[in-house]
């Protein structure tokens, strides 16, 4: 079988992830690129031997990892390591970009709730700043 590259890369992984709320690129501490929601780990490059080169990790709840596996097994894949996690693998050069918005949006809606808290605004001396009921602020 013949392998069809998308031109997926991931520039276009975080050019898309870049467009969910709260969503940062960054880098792990092996210097390896990932994505995260408030600190929160959405997708990265593979970085582990077991995975395949131009990998994908994405945070994927476990059933919908088996249908996804079953469903497109030449794009999504998971070895003995990741296994136990949950997350799929994905051959970024098998996937499209629409495929890859829909992979990262839910992703998202599954890493959104483990992330950090949102931080409030504070007033110059420090204080928290709340909006009264007319719309004028109040400490």
């Amino acid at each position: 079988m013949k392998r069809i590259s998308t031109g997926v890369t991931f520039d276009t992984v975080k050019a898309i992830g870049l467009t969910m709320r709260d969503v940062e690129a960054t880098t792990r501490y092996d210097g390896s690129a990932v994505l995260k929601v408030r600190g929160a780990f959405l997708a990265g490059i593979a970085t582990h031997p077991s995975a395949e080169p131009d990998s994908l990790v994405v945070r994927m709840n476990v059933d919908e990892r088996e249908s996804l596996l079953e469903d497109a097994p030449d794009t999504y894949y998971v070895t003995d390591f990741y296994r136990p996690y949950p997350i799929v693998l994905v051959r970024l050069a098998r996937i499209d970009r629409d495929a890859l918005h829909d992979l990262l949006s839910v992703s998202f809606r599954l890493t959104e709730p483990k992330a950090r808290p949102r931080r409030r605004a504070r007033g110059r001396d420090g204080g928290t700043m709340r909006r009264a009921r007319n719309g004028e602020r109040r400490r």
